[in-house]
């Protein structure tokens, strides 16, 4: 399966794309991906608005015949995109609520309402930060809520393009920045983030199963240490995927 997104920093598309803003990222996307799908199959020369490359080929050949490719989308042209051209659809609320993973089913749905002659229904999924603990730690969400802050604050000041990094790293943006912006204080982050012991997890994801989502995808880059991500993890396979088991 191929994964596809548009592109996030500056920096970046500096290093990669001579330059390119890092807003045209959407336009460069979504002209590569039939031009992948058709490198897959041979022979193939393009000659687009953003791309041009003469007779190239994929070597080796993918031994499958259908290869799943999932577009990132937020805004419905991001979506139609997707259904349009056969692929399916992941999609993160970032830091909001259930609300926001509503909306995006919503953009989704509509999408392939908006095109009927695409006749295989594609997945979506849902990728969100995720920490699971036992029931006995009744305070260890807030480690958790710390580090997807820590993470917030650190896409931000990279994000910024403003401050080089150093050895390939970037200090986070300071707390004061967001000091007035409730959504990124760890108590918003407690609810809005998939944190929690495994029966509220699989709670929520119940919620996002009844909405439609197909997948879930375990987003473990918050910050804490690799055993306190792997402790997460354990719970989380040991304890929240046999409930959806078919």
């Amino acid at each position: 399966e191929l994964g596809v997104a548009r592109g996030a920093y500056q920096f970046e598309f500096d290093r990669m794309t001579d330059g390119m803003k890092a807003t045209d990222g959407g336009a460069s996307m979504q002209e590569l991906i039939p031009a992948v799908k058709k490198l897959w199959e041979g022979d193939y020369a393009h000659d687009g608005e953003v791309w041009q490359f003469p007779t190239s080929t994929s070597v080796p050949k993918p031994t499958q015949k259908q290869i799943p490719v999932w577009v990132a989308a937020r805004s419905p042209e991001s979506h139609e995109y997707a259904v349009a051209n056969g692929c399916h659809v992941m999609v993160t609320p970032l830091m909001k609520g259930d609300e926001e993973v509503e909306s995006l089913v919503q953009k989704y749905e509509a999408a392939i309402a908006a095109h009927p002659e695409v006749k295989q229904r594609p997945d979506i999924m849902v990728l969100r930060h995720t920490y699971l603990h036992s029931a006995n730690e009744p305070e260890a969400w807030r480690p958790a809520a710390e580090g997807i802050n820590k993470f917030y604050r650190t896409f931000d000041a990279v994000f910024g393009n403003k401050v080089e990094p150093v050895n390939g790293f970037i200090d986070p943006s300071p707390e004061e920045k967001f000091s007035e912006r409730e959504e990124f204080t760890p108590e918003s982050l407690h609810r809005t983030a998939m944190i929690g012991t495994p029966d509220v997890v699989v709670e929520r994801l119940r919620r996002y199963e009844d909405l439609g989502v197909s997948e879930y995808s375990f987003w473990s880059d918050n910050a804490l240490s690799h055993e306190e991500k792997k402790r997460s993890l354990k719970l989380f396979i040991d304890e929240v995927v046999p409930n959806f088991v078919k």
